[in-house]
């Protein structure tokens, strides 16, 4: 382990480093199989049996209410960009309706538009995405289909802190990059969905909760897998499911479980991005994106005041051991994402590097 560096990769990001070692430990030989957790078919009942104990972990997490179907679903979370309006456009209007914080609402928004029409309720464009605008709810269409958001953006450091009451328009949720970090009311929404390559696990699959009585209206060109009613019927096995991606989401259930739950994943983001806003609150030389009022508490992002400034304190830091802090080609600067599984004590030593890296160069 002695090679390895804390990972501020937004996505695939770090993992737990139990987790890993349990996976390594495993798998070339899963439960004395002799065979890899790779090379078993997603139809045996040892799958099952992961599969199950996953639902139930995430579950027993979040007080999901029982009305809910939890599914692994293929593509990630912009394949439920398609998804979403498909499931869910047949209701009353054919229009699904968009808050815009960031690029990935833009993309949800522009995919729907393939499926229905779309109605943008506000876009934080004007403030360049660096805070969340203000809507009043109570001009909400209650004949729309659906409200999306993303609860959080990775790519400017902004996150919603509270949520709009849709009343009895189901509310959608995006919720890639802080799904287990804090503690949510699932009961508020009609759908939430995240990729699981942040908090979760590898990528490449999503993780999916749908209330029941949204199931049964996708529109009839709905593809079979984004079906969410077949998907929930068949126990997200219609079709090969990713074996590891929901093996390697148990680990994780289990060692957030063990650290104390989503509470103590809630206090843990809270302190570690209290940190490092603490420098930039304190600092001249770095200059925060996300307005302090809307700042998220799992991506922090900057940006240096030239860019030769800016290549030196990624080369730096890569140097020290602080891996993938370089922001998003559509933002610039840095961007330090520090899910669940980033330690506190990799936090404090950015903090650090960032202190001395201004007092040297500032």
């Amino acid at each position: 382990m002695t090679n390895r560096v804390y990972n501020f990769g937004a996505g695939p990001a770090m993992l737990p480093t139990p987790v890993m070692q349990k996976i390594q430990q495993e798998f070339l030989d899963y439960q004395g199989l002799g065979a890899s957790i790779v090379e078993l078919s997603h139809r045996l009942p040892l799958f099952k049996e992961i599969l199950d104990t996953s639902e139930s972990l995430f579950r027993e997490l979040t007080g999901l209410p029982d009305n809910y179907k939890v599914m692994f679903m293929h593509g990630g979370a912009q394949m439920q960009f398609s998804a979403v309006p498909l499931n869910l456009m047949s209701r009353k209007s054919h229009k699904g309706s968009y808050f815009i914080t960031g690029r990935w609402g833009t993309l949800a928004e522009q995919e729907a538009r393939r499926y229905g029409s779309t109605e943008v309720l506000m876009d934080g464009k004007e403030f360049e995405y660096r805070k969340i605008p203000y809507f009043d709810i109570s001009s909400l269409d209650q004949n729309t289909s659906y409200v999306h958001m993303t609860t959080n953006n990775t790519l400017y450091g902004t996150r919603w802190h509270e949520f709009p009451d849709t009343k009895d328009v189901p509310l959608v949720a995006d919720s890639t990059s802080d799904i287990l970090s804090r503690e949510i009311d699932y009961s508020r929404f009609g759908v939430v969905y995240a990729g699981l390559q942040k908090n979760l696990g590898p990528s490449g699959t999503a993780l999916v909760l749908v209330r029941e009585d949204l199931l049964g209206k996708a529109l009839p060109e709905t593809p079979k897998l984004l079906d969410y009613s077949l998907i929930a019927e068949s126990q997200s096995i219609l079709n090969t499911i990713n074996v590891f991606g929901v093996y390697v989401t148990r680990l994780v259930l289990e060692w957030v479980k063990e650290q104390g739950g989503i509470p103590e994943m809630e206090k843990l983001a809270e302190q570690k991005s209290g940190i490092l806003y603490e420098v930039l609150d304190n600092s001249d030389f770095y200059i925060s994106v996300a307005h302090p009022d809307h700042r998220s508490t799992v991506n922090v992002t900057f940006h240096l005041e030239h860019d030769q400034a800016l290549q030196k304190f990624l080369s730096e830091s890569e140097g020290e051991g602080l891996f993938a802090l370089k922001g998003h080609a559509a933002v610039g600067g840095v961007r330090a994402s520090i899910y669940n599984a980033m330690p506190i004590d990799a936090v404090k030593q950015l903090a650090d590097f960032m202190k001395e890296f201004e007092r040297t160069n500032g």
